[in-house]
């Protein structure tokens, strides 16, 4: 699967990444930031700026919120922090001038938990840029396999228990596929667009199919 590894440089999924990442950049770049911009990425990593090329100057300050502290390299630009995406209540209002979000929102296992983590993003942010995978694409992306949404969840947890699928190796056990299987939940462009009434949409297709969902809201 090295070829749908999103880490690896020049795989295909490397490569989405990176488009994706241009159209966020472009945004990113359009205001006049007084000062540093500050930057919060909710679940993201100092390797994947590295890997997008993301320019390490002192223009932009990164903040990694993670469940865990991560040590990172470049401790001008990067800091990473311990926190829950769904409850950023140490965060001042409008802290932020940017929350940036890559794949993390369909992770939180309900409804909910994506509900919460929607209203911090817009609470700690002056602006957002939040992506998630379309539940309606044929091939689910962590899995990758053809419709695997779409299944009965026993079915799921079956698949999960018993075979190496996508970027998961086989779960060590039935309670570690079940959790593996609650964790994603996958969203639609409609209820993405619920979550952020004030965001616009970025649809980022693949043979004529959209393949995700990204909702932004930068400031003049």
């Amino acid at each position: 699967m090295n070829v749908l590894d999103p880490a690896r440089n020049g795989s295909l999924s490397h490569s989405w990444r990176k488009k994706r990442f241009g159209f966020f950049l472009e945004q990113l770049l359009r205001p006049k930031w007084k000062g540093i911009c500050q930057i919060l990425d909710v679940g993201g990593t100092e390797e994947y700026w590295e890997s997008m090329d993301f320019p390490p100057d002192n223009s932009f300050h990164i903040t990694l919120l993670n469940l865990e502290i991560s040590p990172v390299k470049n401790t001008t630009c990067f800091t990473s922090v311990k926190g829950d995406a769904c409850d950023l209540s140490s965060i001042a209002d409008k802290q932020f001038d940017v929350v940036f979000s890559n794949s993390v929102i369909e992770h939180l296992f309900t409804k909910e938990a994506q509900q919460r983590m929607a209203q911090e993003v817009r609470r700690v942010g002056k602006n957002f840029y939040v992506q998630t995978p379309n539940y309606f694409f044929p091939m689910e992306p962590h899995w990758v396999f053809p419709f695997f949404q779409f299944l009965p969840f026993s079915v799921r947890v079956m698949l999960t228990l018993n075979f190496d699928m996508g970027h998961y190796k086989k779960a060590a056990s039935r309670e570690h596929a079940v959790r593996r299987v609650s964790e994603v939940r996958l969203m639609t462009e409609s209820e993405m667009c619920e979550l952020f009434p004030d965001g616009k949409v970025y649809r980022e297709t693949l043979l004529g199919l959209k393949k995700s969902v990204s909702l932004y809201h930068f400031e003049p």
